[in-house]
């Protein structure tokens, strides 16, 4: 009796794992449509003003040794 338990586990444990997942499949929110579009960034016109500081410091000629060339 010990072995016909042991030799079902697996296959009750596959039949849990199947039932779990089509219940989720078939009764779970639905998930939006593939073709929705993410909402863009709004931009404000404008830009950036002159006076303000460059977001990116711009790299020392000094620093670079002078056979080198970033390519």
């Amino acid at each position: 009796m010990v072995t016909v338990a042991v030799l079902l586990l697996p296959g009750l444990g596959l039949l849990l794992f199947t039932m779990t997942y089509l219940e989720d499949r078939l009764f779970g929110d639905p998930e939006p449509p593939r073709h929705a579009r993410r909402r863009h960034l709004r931009l404000i016109r404008g830009g950036r003003d002159t006076a303000s500081p460059a977001l990116r410091a711009e790299p020392a000629e000094k620093d670079r040794s002078p056979g080198r060339h970033a390519a």
